[in-house]
This record gives structure tokens, C-alpha cells and sequence, in this order.
């Protein structure tokens, strides 16, 4: 079964200096039919002001993956860690027992485009872990890249629940496909340009709920960026 997601479906939060659409229902945006898919919780795609973002704030409890599209993120946490997140850096957060961060546009001028993606973790409570790593265009071009695994599988990001996360970017005749077993689900967002998966034309800001499906197809991208994530069987 396929079901779209419309972007123009999403919640919306528009605070001047932020504007962001939710997929899944968060904060005042509630949905009781948009609450999650299997462990995703939340995407959000931000759009920054200069100079704006997020003070300190504290997690617990959830696995929270950074995915900058333009411009830079600067991220400080209780960690310790400080960095520098831009296009093709994933940043991926283990709240676990607690953290607190903030993050900011690190220009003063220049908009920052992000997706942020909220998975509930295998277990609760556990060590709060900070993880980045730079994924090159190439790495991406015409595939399925695997950005975060369980077992940090083929160099991905370790990422604490039965989840695997994937990155690609496709143009034209660029086509991948990824085999699915019967225990397992599948949610496609287009984070930039169009795409088709499985005969479904996806734009921009779309996505895509895969259920019982044995193959992922996806290609006849125009200037796509894609984010697959490969899930356990929706627990409803």
C-alpha cells in the first residue's frame, strides 16, 4: 500500500524568524492522524532567519537527527560537543537520560533550510551520544547512501532502534531500488526537487507511507534529494 503525504497537508509554525511544516504532529501542531509512522516521530523542515534559532532546551529520550539542506547550523550541548553543521553533514543526537543544546543559523544574513527527524529509541533511559559525519554528493549521486543503521553498517551513523535511514540524490535516468522485507515499512520524503517511488510522482516537501511493499523503486528525479527510512512494521 502507498499513501502520499501531500507537503501542502502539513502543519505549519510560522514565528517571522522560523518558518517550519511538520509531517507528524509537534508542539501546537496536532494531528491525531498524523501522530507518527512505526518509531518516526517528527520532521520537521525549518527555514531559519540570519542570526535566529534555538537557545538551550533539553531531550530525553529520543534519537534526533540534523540534516542541514542550505546554509550552516551551529550546535552547542551539555556534551561538551560544538560543531559546525552544513550541506551533507548529518548530525545524529542520543538524548537518551538527557541533554541540552541549542542551535543557531551561523550567519548573520543568509537563510538556513533544515530537516530535523525525531526517532523513538529501542531503549530509554540510556548514555547520551553525540555523533556527525560528512557524506559527499558521490557517495549519494544516483543511490540509496545509508546514513544511519543499527550496527553503524557500511560507516553510517549508529542510531539506537531498529531503524535504517538512507540519503540520495537523482537526476533523470538515475535510478535505485531497495528490497523490503514483509516485516518491515518504508517512509519517503522529498526533501528537495521530484522524484518518482514506485509510480508515485512525489514533489517537493511529499511523502510517501510504504507498507507491504517487496521493493522500493525510485528514480526520474529532477534535482531530487530524497530521505528513505526503513522501518519496523507499523506498530497500529
Amino acid at each position: 500500500m502507498l499513501e502520499i503525504r501531500k507537503a501542502g497537508q502539513r502543519g505549519t509554525t510560522s514565528l517571522g524568524w522560523l518558518k517550519s511544516r511538520h509531517s507528524f504532529s509537534f508542539d501546537t501542531y496536532q494531528d491525531p492522524d498524523e501522530r507518527d509512522f512505526s518509531d518516526l516521530k517528527v520532521i520537521n523542515d525549518d527555514r531559519i532567519a540570519g542570526g535566529r534559532g534555538f537557545g538551550q532546551h533539553p531531550h530525553r529520550d529520543m534519537e534526533i537527527l540534523t540534516y542541514v539542506l542550505q546554509g550552516a547550523l551551529t550546535h552547542k550541548d551539555t556534551l561538551g560537543n560544538g560543531s559546525l553543521i552544513q550541506p551533507g553533514d548529518v548530525q545524529l543526537m542520543s538524548a537518551g537520560s538527557g541533554v541540552a543544546h541549542s542551535e543557531f543559523n551561523h550567519s548573520r544574513s543568509q537563510p538556513l533550510h533544515l530537516l530535523q527527524v525525531w526517532i523513538s529509541p529501542k531503549v530509554t533511559r540510556g548514555k547520551p551520544r553525540y555523533q556527525q559525519k560528512r557524506f559527499a554528493p558521490a557517495d549519494k549521486r544516483g543511490r540509496l547512501c545509508l546514513i544511519a543503521s543499527p550496527n553503524a553498517q557500511d560507516g553510517s551513523l549508529q542510531i539506537q532502534q531498529d531503524t535504517r535511514i538512507y540519503s540520495g540524490l537523482f537526476q533523470g535516468s538515475e535510478n535505485a531500488t531497495l528490497p523490503l522485507a514483509g516485516n518491515r515499512c518504508v517512509y519517503v520524503h522529498v526533501a528537495r526537487g521530484k522524484l518518482s517511488v514506485n509510480g508515485q510522482r512525489l514533489n517537493e516537501g511529499d511523502g510517501l507511507k510504504v507498507r507491504g511493499e517487496n521493493v522500493l523503486t525510485l528514480g526520474s528525479g529532477i534535482d531530487a534529494e530524497v530521505l528513505v527510512f526503513e522501518l519496523r512494521v507499523q506498530k497500529r
